[in-house]
């Protein structure tokens, strides 16, 4: 299925059916299960499919037709009725027989919402059809084999949640029944997590823990390889453990044969930066680092760039069809920030300007509000945007909705901190506490340096003044016509 773009959460992404555990999962009888946990994790099961895909596993409803299971998901979702009620009331029941356990996924410490997923593998009952049920929270769904879904996301642009694309190409090697639980189970299941993220064929994303700002806790690397070459996008961490496991992960790729042509920066913070120097020693001299002027600048004596990228300019890679990485100057949040479009595949990397966690902070002097809306208006206008891949937090996989929400985001922020000078604030904390109140005390220093981005562009917008004394007053300008 695929989710709803609206969804916050992996919108857009394409997962198998289900959903949160509900406190009544746990009254539901479930046969042949003396676990409790488990048989609390197979009626939430049994009840997410059939309330998202109207297909009810459960003995005894074979009896029913179309028109009453149909009238059974009315009492249920209507609340009636509990799915351990309704169960109890039309006498049916759920046996554990009947599903197969596939494996339990524990979202990584990165990820901004964690999960304990558990999967099964079930049969459909004869004469029940799934199809999508109108709750907004899935856009569309469809029967597949397994193989035939692996190969479209290999070679067209779908996002998979990432359990469900380990299990398709599980699946697609033709397992027997009797392998199915042992192969779908997660590789050092509740040992290590997976770090190596493969959103779309050639192109990993490589959390690293960092000390970036809160939300985040982690800047996300990217890898992006070909038959023959990969780059790799800001290894930012500078914590040896976390060095060292980017370290790995990239010599997995050039031990099967491929060359690190360059490390490439989106801008120059040093949560994007701070693993340059040891990934270049691990990689040795011959890998250059490249960057737009404007970052090599303000990095010098820190890191070594060798190679300018300009507005316009491309990397290419080997791979079928080849990877055309065309370089955005994106300013805004930094002056010399970079994004990369890659047209074909409607993929567009984008550093800081556009994030999966958190907002983006616009801090000048580096920071600049105008740049950064121009620079929104921008990529809302490129072509073929399938997906975000942002420098922290998950891909997003509604990438003009994304971009519409931020620049809307950032056009009200203006008009209340124009209303809230309008109305006699004067200082940066006085309209923070009167615009920003949805935002923790603990964020205010933060949002004073936002502020004053938008009072920046506000005075050459001729719209505020700044008097002698550092305070803001609105200039007369009718409203309507400014």
């Amino acid at each position: 299925m695929k989710r709803s773009e609206k969804l916050a959460f992996l919108g857009g992404f394409h997962a198998f059916p289900g959903g949160q555990r509900d406190a009544g999962d746990a009254e539901v009888r479930v046969e042949n299960c003396e676990d409790n946990e488990k048989a609390t994790m197979i009626a939430c099961a049994a009840r997410e499919l059939f309330e998202e895909l109207g297909v009810l596993v459960a003995r005894g409803s074979e009896t029913l037709t179309k028109g009453q299971r149909a009238s059974l998901l009315d009492d249920l979702e209507s609340g009636r009725m509990s799915f351990a009620e309704m169960l109890t009331h039309y006498g049916l029941h759920l046996d554990a027989r009947d599903f197969t356990f596939a494996g339990r996924w524990v979202t990584p410490p990165f990820s901004p919402r964690r999960f304990d997923t558990w999967f099964f593998l079930v049969q459909c009952p004869q004469k029940q059809e799934p199809h999508i049920t109108e709750d907004g929270e899935l856009a569309t769904g469809e029967w597949t084999r397994a193989v035939e879904a692996y190969a479209r996301w290999e070679r067209s642009p779908i996002l998979a949640v990432p359990p469900t694309l380990h299990a398709l190409k599980t699946l697609s090697s033709g397992l027997t029944d009797d392998l199915i639980e042992r192969f779908l189970s997660v590789p050092q299941s509740h040992r290590e997590p997976v770090r190596r993220i493969e959103f779309r064929p050639g192109f990993i994303c490589f959390p690293v823990r960092t000390p970036t700002k809160p939300p985040a806790t982690h800047t996300n690397a990217y890898i992006i390889y070909g038959s023959r070459a990969l780059v790799v996008f800001d290894p930012g961490s500078p914590y040896e453990e976390e060095q060292q496991a980017l370290a790995a992960c990239v010599d997995d790729l050039r031990n099967e044969g491929r060359l690190v042509r360059e490390i490439i920066l989106t801008h120059l913070h040093p949560d994007h930066v701070g693993g340059v120097n040891a990934l270049l020693e691990h990689l040795g001299a011959d890998v250059k680092v490249a960057a737009h002027h404007l970052t090599a600048e303000a990095l010098e004596g820190k890191v070594r760039v060798d190679r300018f990228i300009e507005d316009g300019d491309l990397i290419e890679l080997d791979n079928d069809p080849p990877i055309h990485l065309r370089a955005i100057h994106a300013p805004g949040h930094a002056r010399g920030h970079l994004c990369f479009h890659e047209d074909f595949r409607g993929i567009l990397i984008t550093g800081d300007n556009i994030v999966g966690l958190g907002s983006v902070l616009i801090d000048p002097p580096e920071g600049n509000m105008r740049d950064y809306l121009d620079t929104l208006e921008r990529l809302r206008s490129l072509p073929n945007l399938l997906v975000l891949f942002g420098g922290h937090g998950p891909a997003i996989g509604s990438p003009y909705a994304k971009l519409d929400e931020y620049i809307k985001h950032r056009l009200e922020r203006e008009g209340n901190i124009m209303k809230a000078v309008r109305e006699g604030a004067e200082t940066t904390r006085e309209i923070v506490e009167r615009v920003y109140t949805d935002v923790s005390p603990k964020a205010h220093a933060m949002a004073e340096r936002a502020v004053l981005a938008h009072l920046e562009k506000l005075e050459e917008d001729n719209l505020v003044s700044q008097t002698s004394d550092g305070r803001y007053t609105a200039n007369d300008i009718n409203p309507s016509a400014s």
